[in-house]
């Protein structure tokens, strides 16, 4: 039986009213009045809202993986592995790490009160998200970058051993410090010219996301070493052509032809001269400086050049020989390996990593044997004049002028900061002696 006019308008209106709360009629009387249901079609993103989805934040274990951390969720295999296929498009599961902490999501389930996997989220760096949601046509991955912005950083000490033990008695992170001792080591020995007392000062940006969580440390800005009470400041500056330099209050690079020392906080454990050989017993020209470092210590190319020589090389070791111009080379021996990659011809950029310290060939332990040859013959490398590099000139120095003044008072600013938090401290530990606030 069939229904018309205002009474059945009436009535399918009032069945409406009661479906929309939820209180459907049941049964065939139902069905002739509303008459056939259009099937809903689904929608590209068929997960849950965000505020139905559970929520499980579940750490990498050492050695463990992603199929782990869902296998611990119990997260049915199936689903986990299109997840895991989905994730490849954007990002290598097997590149995660431990102590990754991944947030397993699920949603209400269709037609019970259980629940469903949805997908997860991690962040592979502070300033990445990566993101996998089941959608209607399966997993999908997202990746979503976090803008960052920088903070500016001061820290100062008083080297007592080393400048990387100062570095990190002040709390300097150890990339700004590795980085600030591969730009001095165009300037400094740090094995002979730095004694007890020396000071440094560094001003650096820290990068951060906008929810305030570090994301790492960028470029130092301006740097000031205090060497037997002279002064060494540096600035960065970036000039018009785009290349950028470190220049002392001058405006004349740093950057030498060769870096005094190609290698990080090692010691000197024999100069170059007439010496006792360690292994033949009798005396023996030295015609190289030793660095006595441990095993796996990266060893930088001294300047630009060109390899002539990578491979074994008697009682050198594993020895590599750069060509820097038509007069001056330099060897490096003993490595325990080459830098990947590293062959006969290629061109390296001074700083670049050649090679790691080891004890291969003639050797008593594990250092870098280091020598700069001048048309072919061994010499003192602290005999040899080292030009600069460039001076900025006219309006290209006044700009820099412009950026030294800027920030030696963002320094001075910052600076200021650094120890007003440091008298709080003291004043509440009179026992603080570290370089920055306690």
């Amino acid at each position: 039986m069939r229904l018309k006019g205002a009474r059945h308008s009436a009535l399918t209106k009032g069945l409406r009213i009661l479906c929309a709360a939820g209180l459907c009629l049941a049964g065939t009387a139902a069905d002739l009045l509303a008459g056939p249901v259009p099937r809903t079609k689904p929608s590209e993103e068929a997960t849950a809202p965000d505020g139905s989805l559970e929520r499980r934040a579940l750490t990498v274990g050492r050695g463990g993986t992603l199929m782990d951390v869902l296998g611990k969720a119990a997260v049915a295999a199936n689903d986990a592995a299109d997840a895991m296929t989905a994730l490849r498009k954007t990002y290598n599961p097997r590149s995660v790490q431990a102590g990754q902490t991944v947030t397993v999501l699920f949603e209400p389930a269709r037609g019970s009160t259980g629940r469903r996997f949805a997908g997860l989220e991690f962040d592979p760096e502070p300033a990445r998200r990566i993101m996998v949601r089941r959608t209607a046509r399966g997993y999908v991955t997202t990746e979503v970058k976090r803008e960052l912005r920088s903070e500016r950083v001061s820290a100062e000490g008083v080297i007592r051993s080393s400048l990387f033990e100062a570095g990190q008695a002040a709390r300097v992170p150890v990339s700004v410090m590795l980085s600030l001792i591969k730009t001095y080591a165009h300037e400094v020995d740090f094995q002979r010219d730095l004694q007890p007392g020396d000071r440094f000062a560094v001003l650096y940006e820290k990068l951060v996301t906008e929810e305030g969580k570090a994301a790492g440390e960028g470029d130092i800005l301006f740097a000031l070493l205090t060497v037997d009470g002279e002064e060494m400041p540096i600035y960065r500056y970036r000039d018009r052509n785009g290349r950028i330099d470190y220049y002392n209050r001058e405006g004349e690079s740093i950057r030498r032809a060769l870096l005094r020392t190609p290698i990080d906080g090692a010691r000197i454990t024999s100069g170059f001269g007439m010496r006792n050989h360690p292994i033949l017993g009798y005396s023996k020209m030295h015609q190289g400086m030793d660095f006595g470092a441990p095993t796996g210590t990266p060893i930088y190319a001294a300047g630009n050049g060109t390899v002539e020589e990578a491979g074994g090389k008697g009682s050198y070791g594993n020895y590599v020989r750069l060509r820097h111009n038509s007069e001056i080379s330099t060897a490096y021996a003993h490595m325990s390996r080459f830098a990947k990659g590293l062959k006969r011809g290629m061109r390296v950029d001074q700083g670049d990593v050649i090679g790691y310290v080891g004890t291969t060939g003639r050797s008593t332990g594990a250092h870098l044997h280091y020598e700069v040859l001048k048309s072919n013959r061994q010499v003192d490398p602290k005999s040899i004049d080292l030009p600069t590099g460039e001076k900025l000139e006219g309006r290209e120095l006044q700009a820099f002028q412009q950026t030294v003044r800027s920030v030696d008072k963002v320094f001075q600013d910052s600076r200021a900061g650094l120890q007003l938090a440091r008298g709080s401290a003291a004043s509440e530990d009179k026992g603080c002696t570290r370089a920055s606030a306690c």
